[in-house]
């Protein structure tokens, strides 16, 4: 039969099939504000932990989600994910389990949060989109150039709604900003400043430590694709950055792609990425697009210190030859000429609140649209941290095709752009 039938009519049919009245409460028709449960996406979690109870806090809040399922490694991060879901429906229902592939395989999850560690962010998404399911996924969305190409071509190819956690292209000072520098009322734009964090070597590995009970923390799991190695109980609390098995790019990714992509915003520079990369020591990258703008990346200015102008962690600046404009995340906003001002957001949203930034994923799977940060957004902004980082742990200038997504007669480099995954791990 090619008849469609959906949740609505299950209800109806369902009820008449054991004699019962058709008596069916207002929430489950949408009455009284609530969301028919025909109309509602149906989400599952994998891999939540502290800022993926974050981002699945406004999942919950949305009328029109149910969260039904979380898959995680660690039984005490799917026991609080299980009650953050049962306590907010007010029942028993959320499923928990260890192998995600249960989650991915289940018909009736339209979408999945993927806020697992970053070296498990690319494979995820590419077996999500396999198994046709719209993907919410934390940053950086790769470890390599070729895990980001990998994983975009898998979200466009099985045509599925994407959003990066890049939430700050959702927050109203940051595309306040970056829509000054796009109107052209900077002029015309030829320097954009990204702040970073402290460029950092490979740790050593931590000491072995006796492996746990697999139903406690699923140590194997854990590590999916990246190398063998011996458990520790720091990794699994968080402490896995700076190792590079787990955290590419020599930490660069972790908050330079949040601002790295404002500025790939804000120079027009979507669909390309700077030409060549130099750094200065391990605070500073300079980057140059091939129309000429400049790209800085640069520590300074957390919490209102170095030589920005405005407080708050992620700041960046857009400077065009008639001005300059600079914003960061507790949402004040400073300009070359206080007339560029007029029309600033009232409002004074936090940097990192990604509750916009789930509604608009949200509205996308309903309408089947693209999304601020999709799979193109999300391919350059990447390819652009992985490169400049590769630049550094070099030591040396790189030129970098955009067409092509590789450096130009550079073996060392191109080499560095992938690694392979641990068997049998696998898209």
């Amino acid at each position: 039969m090619n008849t469609k039938f959906t949740r609505r009519k299950f209800l109806g049919t369902a009820a008449l099939a054991i004699g019962m009245p058709t008596i069916i409460p207002g929430s489950a028709l949408g009455k009284n504000g609530a969301v028919a449960p025909s109309n509602r996406i149906v989400m599952g979690g994998i891999g939540i932990g502290p800022r993926g109870r974050q981002v699945l806090s406004c999942f919950l809040s949305q009328p029109d989600v149910q969260f039904v399922a979380i898959a995680d490694v660690q039984e005490t991060r799917r026991e609080i994910v299980r009650r953050m879901a049962n306590k907010q429906y007010k029942n028993e229902d959320c499923y928990k389990c260890r192998d995600m592939m249960e989650i991915l395989g289940r018909d009736d999850i339209d979408a999945v949060q993927i806020t697992t560690g970053d070296h498990w962010h690319a494979l995820g998404i590419m077996l999500a989109s396999k198994a046709g399911k719209d993907i919410y996924a934390e940053k950086p969305c790769s470890m390599t150039i070729h895990e980001t190409q990998e994983l975009s071509d898998a979200v466009t190819q099985h045509g599925r709604v994407f959003q990066a956690g890049t939430q700050r292209r959702n927050v109203d000072n940051f595309r306040f900003a970056a829509e000054l520098a796009r109107s052209g009322r900077l002029g015309k734009i030829h320097t954009v400043h990204a702040s970073i964090l402290r460029l950092v070597p490979d740790l050593a590995q931590l000491p072995a430590e006796p492996e746990p009970d697999p139903a406690l923390i699923d140590w194997d799991r854990w590590l999916g694709p990246a190398p063998l190695r011996p458990y520790n109980q720091k990794y699994v609390e968080g402490r896995w950055r700076g190792h590079y098995d787990f955290h590419g790019g020599a930490g660069l990714p972790e908050w330079g792609v949040h601002t790295l992509d404002l500025c790939q915003w804000a120079a027009d520079a979507d669909g390309t990425v700077p030409i060549e990369f130099e750094s200065t020591g391990d605070t500073r990258i300079e980057g140059r697009y091939a129309n000429g703008v400049k790209l800085v990346m640069r520590l300074a200015g957390f919490n209102g210190e170095g030589e920005w102008g405005v407080p708050g962690t992620c700041p960046v600046r857009f400077e065009g030859d008639e001005g300059w404009v600079e914003t960061a995340d507790f949402g004040k906003i400073a300009a070359s000429n206080p007339s560029l001002l007029t029309g600033i957001p009232a409002t004074e949203m936090s940097g990192t609140d990604p509750i916009k930034h789930v509604r608009e994923f949200l509205d996308c799977v309903k309408s089947r649209g693209s999304t601020a940060a999709n799979a193109t957004v999300t391919r350059h902004g990447h390819i652009a941290c992985h490169a400049a980082a590769i630049g550094w742990q070099l030591g040396r200038k790189v030129r970098f095709d955009p067409a092509t997504e590789k450096f130009i007669d550079d073996e060392a480099a191109n080499r560095m752009c992938s690694h392979p995954r641990r068997a049998p791990w696998h898209a």
